[in-house]
């Protein structure tokens, strides 16, 4: 079974910063990929980024390319969402995500995960 625990969350104003973390607690199960997902008020969940815990390879939907970074520390089991240059619409609940294998993934989001965790809020203020 696979545990994931969201933390960083928070408000900011436009420009601002946060780092969301993601723990896992895997027990004999070994987890190929991790990724990031968020989901704004009256829309869909969108994937906005992912890694590949074995190689570092990650990937980003446009939106957040060039804003956002996706980290994995192995040591830690733990995946790390650094967002920089928030915008308004970057608002929304961030979810984290575990997939054991493939590691396959679309456009910076990672498809059919396996595991989930509960959520943390994200609210960026203008």
């Amino acid at each position: 079974q696979v545990q994931l625990v969201e933390s960083g969350g928070g408000s900011v104003q436009a420009g601002g910063s946060l780092r969301l973390s993601c723990a896992a607690s895997a027990y004999n199960v070994r987890i190929s990929c991790m990724g990031w997902f968020r989901q704004a008020p009256g829309k869909e969940r969108e994937g906005v980024g992912n890694i590949v815990t074995y190689s570092g390879a990650t990937s980003y939907t446009d939106a957040v390319k060039g804003r956002f970074t996706v980290s994995h520390d192995n040591g830690k089991n733990t995946a790390y969402l650094q967002m920089n240059s928030l915008k308004p619409e970057d608002t929304g609940m961030y979810y984290c995500a575990a997939k054991v294998f493939p590691c396959t993934e679309r456009a910076g989001t990672l498809l059919g995960p396996d595991y989930w965790g509960q959520g943390t809020q994200v609210t960026v203020s203008p």
